[in-house]
């Protein structure tokens, strides 16, 4: 397949410079906010018989938000180090492919797992409702 014919241009290396410590401090403060959501998961989410399924969940979703944030900025940085816009459009259809595959997985292993914890719920209420020994004191 022929690439479109763009026009060449070289990025000054002051501007790359620039984007790339733009990128890096980008990627500090996730890192800092996502291990201060790990532990304010951890914290909260204290393993109990209703709350540990929306513990998973939470902890699933913040994985996402790494992976898809992380990937992002891995696009960022490459975008920033391209030679040409070829270069720069060829990183972007295939950061595309990707994340549109990570995300039909992330949505199907989302679903498993909120069902699950819905299950669990639900066999722990019913468990919690019915009466010790199964005996009525009705009389």
């Amino acid at each position: 397949m022929s690439q479109p014919n763009f026009p060449h241009f070289e990025i000054p290396a002051e501007f790359r410079q620039f984007a790339e410590q733009g990128v890096e401090q980008a990627r500090k403060a996730f890192t800092g906010f996502l291990d201060a959501a790990n532990k304010a998961v951890d914290t909260f989410a204290a393993p109990n018989t209703f709350n540990g399924g929306a513990g998973d969940v939470t902890r699933r979703t913040l994985a996402y938000a790494e992976h898809n944030v992380t990937a992002a900025l891995d696009l960022a940085q490459k975008l920033v180090k391209s030679k040409d816009v070829s270069e720069a459009m060829k990183h972007q259809a295939d950061y595309l492919q990707s994340q549109a595959a990570s995300l039909q997985n992330q949505l199907k292993d989302f679903t498993a797992a909120v069902q699950k914890a819905g299950e669990d719920v639900a066999t722990t209420a019913t468990k919690a409702a019915t009466p010790k020994g199964g005996t009525s004191k009705a009389g």
